[in-house]
């Protein structure tokens, strides 16, 4: 292959591997880079380059499509950093309409996200004068007055935090009109600072805290029948409840308490209302598979419950449709997915084709990085499956050998209907042969022509193995559930930037 010959043509470049992959679109990059977006170092690429990238990119593309994605990253992708970026971005090089303001009203869903929104202007337009955000974006401002009127006193009590930006900076910069009488008394206590503390977990723990105990067996009760009382209120959140799983069986709270913990974590109304991305449930569990209780089976179980839950949106595929899942488990794809998260993007992947696995009637699974090696569809729940098969990640080596999946079917006369890879997308031949994806593909595809191939991109470095032109070659990005919503519209003959562009402003 004279690689020369093909780089002369513009469409490709060389991965951080050195081997040849596609250029993608702008607004193609541009959705990779977002919904795969946590703004921490990643293998491949600092913060500081992503944050880069993306400002490079919105002005590339339609300043709707930039408010669109803002949107559809927030309510559909639930991701709550990045879209705040996007609409500082936009600000920058759109103005002339409200389009903006529309954006931004429709993009913050919590009340923190309102200072939050501003920090992130002032980080992108950095000021030297005392007033730091004196020169702030009327559209910015108009937006935000939309949003002020979205919340009650407690949801801005919750969220009333120090910071560089707190909510009083954000009333005195925006100057909001309450819609109600009702609506300017809470103004007015944001102002004087007088909003009635709220009863959440972390004011109770916090003002347990405080209190001196006679001994540490009193204080441990204090904060066991302080768990008690908060489970038993109902207003401890269903995300607080996932996060101090841990800290609630230590506390030693009884067992009708627990049962009424796991009811609640395994009810589908609440699982689908929480917005939890997958991977969250999968932290929950990884934290009680390390704990010694003898509740965590039954937490464990209610996890499962949850994420299966979770799942039942996926829409599987008849007996008939025969499902290949390739999970890649390279050294690349062990990368946290945050700073302060001990979930690696190779769970996510491993954790998404758990969840597909489950809804697909035909389906042959495995991990690949130097080699490939099938993994049976097992009867295990999907976070068992998930942990135990990342577990077996380093039987296949750390190089990033896709080709391998597709020569194994080809060498096996397999025939797929769909090739379905989680994956960094950085794949190439540690042999340095001429074995390559693109080769391998074109090959099955000449043998079995109605075989489809998705891509899910789990790190939105921006670049595609294989040519997205061409037929029955599709990339998907993100981290949730709601990515196999867009592996059913694709199916129905819709694409991943028409269901974005679909969103309404």
């Amino acid at each position: 292959m004279n690689y020369n010959a093909i780089l002369k043509n513009g469409r490709t470049v060389l991965n951080h591997e050195g081997e040849v992959a596609y250029v993608m679109t702008p607004e193609m990059e541009l959705y990779t880079a977002v919904v795969t977006a946590s703004l921490s170092d990643k293998f491949y690429e600092s913060c500081d380059s992503l944050v880069g990238r993306i400002p490079e990119l919105v002005p590339q593309v339609s300043p709707e499509f930039v408010a669109e994605l803002a949107i559809y990253t927030r309510r559909e992708m639930n991701l709550r950093s990045v879209p705040l970026l996007l609409l500082v971005e936009l600000a920058k090089c759109h103005n002339g309409d409200n389009l903006v303001s529309r954006a931004v009203a429709a993009t913050v869903m919590r009340a923190d996200e309102i200072s939050e929104l501003l920090a992130c202007y002032q980080w992108r337009n950095p000021s030297s004068g005392i007033k730091k955000l004196g020169k702030l974006s009327r559209q910015i401002q108009d937006g935000l007055k939309i949003a002020f009127n979205k919340f009650n006193e407690y949801q801005f009590a919750k969220y009333d935090r120090d910071g560089e930006v707190t909510l009083k900076d954000a009333l005195f910069l925006v100057h909001p009109k309450a819609d109600s009488a009702q609506k300017q008394e809470i103004f007015d206590k944001i102002v004087a600072d007088k909003l009635e503390i709220p009863y959440t977990w972390e004011t109770q723990l916090s003002a347990l805290g405080q209190k001196n105990f006679g001994s540490p067996e009193e204080k441990n009760l204090a904060k066991k029948a302080l768990w008690e009382e908060l489970l038993d209120s109902g207003k401890l959140g269903y995300m607080a409840l996932l996060r101090n799983l841990r800290n609630i069986l230590e506390s030693g709270v009884s067992g009708r308490h627990i049962e009424s913990l796991c009811k609640r974590l395994a009810d589908p109304v609440q699982v689908k209302a929480s917005k939890q991305l997958p991977f969250r449930f999968l932290a929950a569990y990884k934290e009680m598979l390390a704990l010694d209780n003898m509740y965590r089976q039954c937490v464990m179980d209610a996890l499962e419950e949850a994420v299966k839950a979770s799942a039942q949106g996926i829409k599987g595929f008849d007996i008939g449709t025969k499902v290949l899942l390739a999970c890649d488990v390279s050294g690349s794809m062990f990368s946290p997915v945050s700073q302060r998260s001990r979930i690696v993007n190779a769970e996510i992947g491993i954790l998404l084709a758990s969840m597909l696995r489950i809804k697909s009637r035909c389906v042959l699974s495995g991990i690949f990085g130097d080699v490939w090696k099938t993994v049976l569809a097992s009867t295990a729940p999907v976070l068992e499956n998930t942990v135990g098969v990342r577990n077996m990640a380093n039987r296949v080596g750390y190089s990033t050998n896709g080709y391998r999946v597709i020569d194994w079917l080809i060498d096996r006369d397999v025939r797929m209907d769909k090739v379905i890879f989680f994956t960094d997308c950085q794949l190439w031949n540690s042999n340095y042969g001429d074995g390559n994806i693109r080769v391998s593909w074109a090959k099955y595809k000449a043998k079995y022509p109605e075989a489809k191939l998705y891509i899910f991109d789990l790190a939105g470095y921006g670049q595609s193995p294989l040519d997205l032109s061409q037929k029955d070659v599709y990339l998907i990005a993100g981290w949730n559930e709601k990515v196999f919503d867009v592996l059913d519209a694709v199916e129905n003959g819709a694409d991943v930037l028409s269901l974005i562009k679909n969103i309404p402003l």
